[in-house]
């Protein structure tokens, strides 16, 4: 089937981290000529400008009030996605440990989900073969409508053994206590936290390989456009 014949399709990736969202959301796009929309990149982005921007970070008013300041523009080539705040390519920065340690209290914000999740649905309006979007309430809050959604999940040794290895070599037991902890973050928040979508297929990556996963994933989403 050729792209150019294919109907658009919007695909939701959710789950926590470490469990292959991203390298499999990219690939899947890749192989099926879609977009592909990196949210978490959207959410680093907007805290490292309010980090960059010497922004009280314990006061949620503070965070609240400058949240529709930054420009973030989000590429969705799944080739070679990018992510620039105000001009700046962000796409070293936001992974910062300073980043990462701060996104949650940063997301957990109201005004700044609701500002982060309008830029994500136009985007994925605008996306005309259609669009992999991949995070933590795309199913849920973000795209509810979404033709497909998917939950990865995998066991916290697996996730923490993998985030360690693209961290090049951080310790295993550390990252598992961070991964952890951020996992209790995002489930619990009031706005938006990390669910698993009534209708989401979930897939367990524990055992699988990213290869199997990425095959996995394009099937589902080949059954669905043929199904439209």
């Amino acid at each position: 089937m050729e792209n150019g014949a294919a109907k658009p399709v919007i695909v939701a990736i959710d789950g926590p981290s470490g469990t292959g969202k991203s390298s499999t959301s990219k690939a899947v796009a890749e192989q099926l000529g879609l977009s592909y929309l990196d949210t978490g990149a959207q959410y680093r982005a907007i805290t490292w400008w309010m980090v960059t921007s010497g922004i009280d970070l314990t006061d949620p008013t503070a965070i609240a009030a400058v949240a529709g300041k930054p420009e973030i523009v989000s590429g969705t080539d799944p080739v070679k996605p990018t992510i620039t705040v105000d001009g700046v390519d962000v796409s070293g920065p936001i992974r910062t440990e300073e980043v990462t340690s701060k996104v949650s209290a940063v997301s957990a914000v109201p005004e700044v989900r609701t500002r982060i999740s309008e830029l994500q649905r136009s985007l994925a309006r605008a996306a005309a073969d259609g669009i992999v979007v991949e995070g933590r309430d795309i199913g849920t809050t973000v795209l509810p409508d979404a033709d497909l959604k998917v939950f990865l999940t995998a066991s916290p040794e697996a996730r923490a053994a993998r985030r360690s290895g693209e961290l090049k070599g951080a310790d295993v037991n550390a990252t598992r206590e961070a991964l952890v902890k951020r996992d209790a973050a995002d489930s619990s928040r009031k706005t938006s936290p990390l669910a698993k979508a009534g209708d989401a297929v979930e897939v367990d990556t524990t055992e699988l390989t990213l290869a199997q996963v990425i095959e996995c994933v394009v099937t589902l989403v080949e059954e669905k456009r043929a199904a439209k």
